[in-house]
């Protein structure tokens, strides 16, 4: 049984930037997200996209925002079950939680702070017959362990920036990437499309345009996929890895069924105080939720979490009466003995 103060399901940039406010407060938090890392959207889905109204960046990249919240977090020892869902909530009679995941793990909280941006991504696949029958068994919808492809055939269908980047990464850990794409233009960061024009040109990436893949071939495992290329007949190409990379679906899954008030596919949470939901002790911040007058964007999200967190200090600590300090005043003291401070004035007479 994971032990927290928050748990946070979506590790979002909402959701890592909660763990910041309620570490100034003191509170240790856990985070839950279905994909295999931290930064939601930004990471999974477009993490060379630049973003323009994150206050003080002019302009920065989805990814390196996603590196500065986990920078920013470092201090207070956040910990995270990744590439698990949040599956079901059981309120427990002294108030506090217990979620557990798709896979088991269970996770014991005083506060629960929904931060799932859209909802749990679930990949868009492709309609190929029989490509259920080889899931996890050679069909990967989301690459978690790069070391799994070390030494073997890979076969990436999609033509964004996922494709792309990992097309180029496993150029240097797989023996044989095949790139298909069912257009010869992609939609993806520029400097991405020409590493893999690049990549082409020395024979590390093969690269087949307009074509897409219409069948799996194999028994337990994937041994090849067929090809169809337009005005060509099909062909086969021997693989170990199938990875269609078509983007992912956003669905509020099972957090739907867990009591709260549902709105368009959205939790309703009251905004005029905290962001708390109709189930006292869950909260909802960040896309996930709804109000009048919501904006779905990043910087809301991160001003939601602030005043999420210092309701959720008085659920835990009823008795105590918390003094906001400015980090200019007070410095930022971490769980792991660090402390980020303003340089003391000198006290000095003059003579």
């Amino acid at each position: 049984m994971i032990t927290t103060d928050i748990l946070i399901i979506g590790a979002g940039p909402t959701g890592l930037f909660t763990v910041f406010e309620a570490g100034l407060l003191k509170l240790k938090c856990h985070l839950i997200d279905a994909l295999a890392q931290p930064g939601g959207q930004c990471s999974e889905i477009y993490p060379k996209k630049p973003i323009y109204d994150i206050p003080a960046y002019p302009e920065i990249l989805a990814g390196d925002l996603t590196h500065k919240l986990m920078e920013q977090i470092k201090q207070f020892e956040p910990g995270f079950t990744l590439g698990e869902r949040a599956d079901t909530i059981d309120k427990q009679e002294d108030g506090t939680f217990i979620v557990t995941t798709n896979k088991g793990t269970k996770h014991h909280a005083k506060v629960v702070a929904i931060a799932g941006g859209l909802g749990s991504f679930e990949p868009r696949k492709p309609l190929i017959p029989n490509i259920a029958n080889f899931e996890d068994n050679g069909v990967e919808y989301i690459i978690k362990e790069p070391e799994l492809y070390r030494n073997k055939k890979v076969v990436i269908s999609g033509g964004g920036d996922s494709a792309l980047d990992w097309a180029i990464f496993l150029s240097n850990v797989a023996s044989d990437v095949t790139l298909i794409h069912r257009r010869n233009e992609f939609r993806g960061a520029l400097d991405s499309v020409e590493k893999v024009q690049e990549l082409k040109n020395l024979g590390k990436i093969n690269l087949i345009t307009p074509a897409e893949v219409k069948g799996i071939i194999g028994e337990d495992k994937v041994t090849g996929v067929v090809v169809e290329k337009k005005g060509e007949d099909g062909f086969i190409i021997d693989t170990d890895h199938f990875i269609p990379l078509f983007g992912l679906s956003p669905k509020l899954g099972p957090i739907a069924n867990w009591g709260l008030e549902i709105e368009k596919n959205a939790i309703k949470v009251n905004n005029a105080l905290d962001y708390q939901t109709n189930i006292e002790g869950i909260y909802a911040i960040g896309d996930v939720n709804t109000y009048p007058g919501k904006l779905k964007l990043i910087l809301c999200g991160f001003h939601e979490a602030t005043l999420m967190c210092q309701s959720a200090y008085k659920r835990i600590f009823p008795d105590k009466k918390y003094v906001m300090k400015y980090t200019t005043v007070g410095g930022v003291e971490g769980f792991d003995g660090t402390k980020k401070e303003a340089p003391k004035a000198v006290v000095k007479a003059i003579e």
